[in-house]
């Protein structure tokens, strides 16, 4: 009796923890970062923290769908740097379609990281070829096709309005990623929470037979959720150019993956797909942030930022064992 007791306090303790883990990660790093500087609560460190997470929190929410389809997309990188330099071509007139309209660009940017993300569920989903080849396919190919588009140079870009969207402040105060940021959370825990698709996309994660036998049209289902993946990775490739002032396609994107897949594995969604904690990701994706905040912050080489980021990832995927299919 004592040991069934025992278990199951502990199953109930590892079910909290991968529900609030990351809250609790990210109040101790709060502590930790208010400590080491005094500053850390000015307004400028917060709209600072909130510029710099927008491309791991945009990509998270993808990535977000990916996993609780119990897939993964490890092109995500490779897709922000061909929607940047995409965009940066058009912006800088060197595709001479519409005589660099900024909102042309940023369509065109957008429509082929989404359509190349359409492109790995489509295969994913008809060939039942595993999610991890698929997109390491195009995890190589995406950096080669971006690279081959800008000969490999970097393309630079001042004083245009596209520009803006990387400094632009509200009232002189907010950042527009802040309001970004709020609208995109917003807009998946309605799609996650509120729609069928999202429940779709849970049930293909518990069981994609039994999803299938139920009459839910898991390759749509599928193919959807990767150009979401897809289109998420261009929004964030598009901002990162903007902030920048360039698209650089050695560098746009390099291991965006990474971070995207620890916020989620952080925010306590099982690895193995189903339920979605959308926000367990948003703490998970300030928590990547904060890492790299502090140890910059604090003059500290970026490897230890690496190498944290890598144990938190261990232990959040172990906090998940407990969890059955």
């Amino acid at each position: 009796m004592a040991a069934k007791t025992k278990t199951k306090e502990k199953f109930y303790l590892g079910q909290h923890l991968r529900k609030f883990g990351a809250v609790y990660a990210f109040v101790i790093l709060v502590v930790v970062d208010s400590l080491l500087n005094k500053n850390f609560f000015a307004l400028n460190t917060l709209w600072n923290l909130s510029i710099q997470v927008l491309p791991i929190l945009l990509t998270a929410l993808g990535m977000l769908l990916v996993i609780s389809t119990s897939g993964i997309d490890i092109s995500t990188g490779s897709l922000m740097a061909v929607a940047g330099v995409l965009c940066a071509k058009f912006i800088t007139g060197q595709i001479a379609l519409g005589n660099g309209s900024i909102p042309l660009a940023m369509i065109m940017g957008l429509l082929a990281a989404t359509l190349l993300g359409a492109v790995n569920g489509a295969l994913i989903a008809q060939f039942k070829i595993q999610p991890i080849i698929v997109t390491l396919v195009l995890y190589i190919a995406g950096r080669g096709i971006a690279q081959l588009m800008s000969d490999g140079s970097t393309l630079v870009f001042y004083n245009t309005p596209f520009n803006d969207l990387g400094v632009m402040r509200l009232g002189g105060q907010v950042p527009l990623q802040l309001l970004l940021e709020i609208a995109f959370v917003l807009i998946f825990a309605f799609l996650l929470k509120k729609t069928t698709f999202g429940y779709y996309i849970q049930a293909i994660g518990e069981n994609e037979k039994a999803a299938t036998l139920s009459g839910i049209q898991t390759k749509s289902v599928l193919v959807a959720v990767y150009a979401i993946s897809g289109f998420m990775a261009g929004c964030a490739g598009l901002m990162t150019s903007a902030r920048a002032c360039c698209a650089d396609p050695n560098s746009l994107g390099a291991l965006a993956e990474m971070d995207a897949i620890a916020a989620v594995a952080i925010g306590g969604t099982s690895m193995n797909g189903g339920k979605a904690r959308i926000m367990g990701t948003v703490f998970g994706a300030l928590i990547i942030q904060l890492i790299t905040m502090t140890i910059n912050m604090n003059n500290i080489h970026y490897a230890y930022a690496r190498i944290l980021k890598g144990l938190i990832i261990v232990i959040a995927v172990y906090l998940q064992r407990e969890k059955k299919r």
